[in-house]
């Protein structure tokens, strides 16, 4: 049984028919990521997974448990978190107070500790700053300070929502190798990520949309070599 199954979901704004029968799975341990071009229903799919849309049609499931009904707040205390696009931190908080809202729904003090303890390890920038209003953080300070805030909810499928997006080089680098060491360390993720050789470097599987539609699925190492998705989203001739 997969962890994460999404099964023919139609997702709609308004009268926009915006998602046209997904269907992805995520089995536990996987880095599992979703590419596309803007538009084509990437982040729909996350706000769909979370709660924040529901869908018309279609199911989804976390280990067997149905969740396509269930508010986001619910789907949170389910071990399902998003790290939203454009990291959307609380900039008049400090760096400690945002990750203290990341386990706003625990009452597990001592694992909310250890938790602490383990995201400083991964970003020690973070621990650096943990008195500086987070408003004042650097774009990739800020983007780990989102990804660690998620981390802080304890999910058993974190959802980053183009965590680049934005980044200098050298921290898409960092990042990259942070959704690497969070995956070793047993975090199940799926990964919307623009910056599709990267996505499909780090991944075990990728799934490519285009306009609400799964076209193609396969072993992260298939696609980086698909001549379409080389075309397409890797910017080869």
């Amino acid at each position: 049984m997969a962890m994460l199954e999404v099964n023919d979901i139609h997702s709609y704004y308004g009268n926009i028919h915006a998602l046209k029968g997904i269907s992805l799975t995520v089995d536990k341990g996987e880095i599992v990521t979703l590419i596309g071009a803007n538009g084509a229903g990437k982040t729909t799919t996350l706000k769909t997974i979370s709660g924040a849309m529901h869908p018309r049609q279609g199911t989804i499931t976390l280990e067997g448990e149905s969740i396509e009904t269930l508010p986001p707040h619910v789907v949170v205390t389910r071990g399902v978190v998003q790290s939203p696009e454009g990291r959307k931190i609380f900039g008049a908080l400090s760096v400690y107070e945002n990750l203290e809202m990341g386990a706003y729904t625990r009452r597990d003090t001592a694992a909310i500790k250890q938790d602490l303890d383990f995201v400083y390890t991964l970003f020690p920038r973070l621990k650096e700053r943990a008195n500086q209003l987070g408003g004042t953080l650097s774009g990739g300070e800020q983007q780990m300070l989102a990804m660690a805030r998620a981390m802080m909810c304890h999910p058993r499928i974190l959802m980053l929502d183009e965590p680049s997006m934005g980044l200098a080089p050298v921290l898409v680098e960092a990042i990259f190798e942070t959704i690497v060491k969070l995956n070793q360390e047993g975090t199940t993720i799926l990964l919307i990520e623009q910056n599709a050789a990267k996505a499909l470097q780090v991944a075990h599987r990728g799934y490519v949309i285009e306009t609400g539609q799964i076209v193609l699925h396969d072993k992260a190492s298939v696609l980086r070599q698909s001549e379409q998705v080389r075309k397409a989203y890797l910017g080869e001739d």
